[in-house]
Formats: C-alpha cells, structure tokens, sequence
C-alpha cells in the first residue's frame, strides 16, 4: 500500500503520536519510517484521497502535535510515496539537505500575508497622476468610436496597474522582512497585489503581527491586509 507523508524530523524528535489519527475513512494509524538521523511521519494512504475538511484537520492535527516538540519540515496535503522503503530511501538519500532544513527551521513559523487593493481606488490614482491617461480617457469618452484610443487607453491603464502593484507590494515586503528570518513571495492570487509568506521566529511572533498592523496603518481604507497564522513552515521547506 502507498504511504502517506505528515512531515519529516530529526530521529531525536520526541514523536507523540498518542491520540491522534490520520487521513481516510476509516482513520488510519499514524507511524513513522526511521533511518539513523531522520523520522518521517506517516500512514497507509487511503484511495481516492481528497481535502474533505476532517482529512485536513488530520493532517493539521499531525502537525502541530510536532511542532510543538521541536523542528519540522512540514509536507503538504496530499503528498504520498510508493511505499515505506522509497520513503526510507528518500530520507537517507536526502539527508545532509533535510537536516539542514531542520536546523534553520528550528524554532520558527510562518505568516502568510495577501493584500488587496480597491480596483477603483488605483483606478483613480492612476488617472489623476497620469497626464495622458486622463486624456485619452476624456477624448474616448467625448468619441465613443475612437477604437485606436481606447485600444491605447486600455494597454497603458494595464501596464500601469502593474506597475504600481509591484512597486507597492515590493515596498511593503521590504518593509516587513527585517521583522522576518526569511520570505518567500507566493503564486499570484486574483485580485491580491501580494501574497508573501515569512519566517519567524517563535518568540518573536507577536512583535511580527504588530510590525504588519503597523504597516497597515500606512495604507488607505482602500487596501485590505489579511494575515494568516503562525502556519507550519510549508512555504520554506
């Protein structure tokens, strides 16, 4: 049977798996595959498997139950090998790169970070600083059928939406990283000027959440900063 993957740590990681259950229905027994530095956390892999919410809540459950005992590389949901001897063969073959994961993992967290901005308020910025953006939007409006124009109109508005939402999420990374061990920008989410995650450190949590309420103050009513966590440090594994 496939084996499902919870997480990896060093083979002195207390491991309590007392109590807890894994993915499937029914649930199934959580184990671990050893080699002499490394423990992977595992069970069978269900068929079929999906991200039903009381799997998640497994997988999650697993997790934190780690965490709280020390360094772990956290995989995401879903992640199964051929079988427990390929997953003892992945730990030894990668184990100087996993123990040093370990190592700079130890003790910390990650925060995810999305910021929005109003479509209209940037709309408006953008017209009102861009000498001719605002004219070709007023000659479009004054002729309707003037096709090239708002052909011209649109690409420019495009480009400039762009550009002011790099440079903005850019700044707003640049200002929060120093409260961060490390960070790791996300894939692009619809209508979201920024995704980033970042890497703190246990203790120093609640000074990070303060520095991004801080760095929301800067901005208008029209941005929207959403933070989530502390996560185990999936964006850093």
């Amino acid at each position: 049977m496939s084996t499902y993957i919870y997480a990896i740590t060093a083979s002195d990681h207390p491991v309590r798996l007392d109590g807890l259950t894994g993915v499937g229905e029914p649930a199934s027994e959580v184990r671990t595959v050893k080699t002499d530095a490394l423990t992977a956390v595992v069970s069978d892999a269900p068929e079929g498997l999906r991200a039903k919410r009381r799997d998640v809540s497994a997988h999650q459950a697993v997790l934190e139950r780690l965490m709280a005992d020390g360094a772990v590389l956290p995989m995401r949901f879903g992640l199964v090998g051929p079988d427990d001897d390929q997953v003892a063969a992945a730990l030894e073959g990668n184990r100087d790169g996993y123990r040093e994961r370990l190592t700079e993992l130890d003790g910390c967290l990650e925060f995810n970070l999305k910021v929005t901005r109003d479509e209209d308020d940037l709309l408006t910025e953008i017209v009102h600083e861009s000498d001719e953006i605002r004219r070709l939007n007023e000659f479009t409006r004054e002729h309707p059928d003037a096709q090239n124009e708002k052909m011209r109109l649109g690409e420019l508005i495009t480009e400039e939406v762009k550009t002011r939402q790099e440079r903005e999420a850019g700044e707003i990374t640049d200002r929060l990283s120093p409260a961060a061990l490390n960070t790791a920008i996300g894939d692009p989410v619809q209508d979201t000027l920024l995704n980033v995650s970042f890497l703190v450190e246990r203790e120093k949590a609640a000074g990070f959440s303060e520095a991004v309420h801080k760095e929301a103050g800067r901005h208008s009513e029209a941005h929207t900063f959403r933070l989530n966590g502390p996560l185990p440090p999936y964006s850093f594994v």
